[in-house]
């Protein structure tokens, strides 16, 4: 089970903008972390988040070409989803439709955030 992601970005404050409004739709909030924006789930059990967005410096080197997709309750979700992470600036990488190349009940919605990584939103089609 993975606990957390780091993502170090080039622009702060325009990427909290994004995430936060993105995964707000998937039931994330805000969490201060110390040395990092933290975004988790009411239910995260340690309380600190499963995103920490950072900022890049000379040390801290842009992550980028990553993809992250969380899981979703319902298409409902993933249409939402991608609807608001445009609307926060976020580029089109895929409609949300099925993906028969995944698998024949896969339906997911893709972006790219403000850095060009592609965070997806998912959901498997009950039979």
């Amino acid at each position: 089970m993975i606990d957390h992601i780091g993502i170090k970005v080039s622009d702060l404050e325009r990427s909290i903008a994004f995430y936060e409004k993105a995964l707000g739709v998937i039931g994330y909030r805000r969490i201060k972390g110390r040395n990092a924006f933290t975004l988790g789930k009411p239910e995260d059990v340690n309380g600190c988040g499963s995103v920490w967005l950072s900022q890049r410096s000379e040390n801290k080197k842009l992550t980028q070409n990553i993809h992250i997709a969380f899981k979703v309750k319902d298409i409902e979700v993933v249409k939402k989803f991608y609807d608001v992470a445009i609307a926060a600036g976020g580029r089109d990488n895929g409609e949300p439709g099925l993906c028969p190349e995944y698998d024949e009940n896969y339906y997911g919605g893709f972006v790219f955030d403000p850095d060009g990584n592609n965070i997806e939103a998912m959901t498997i089609l009950k039979i």
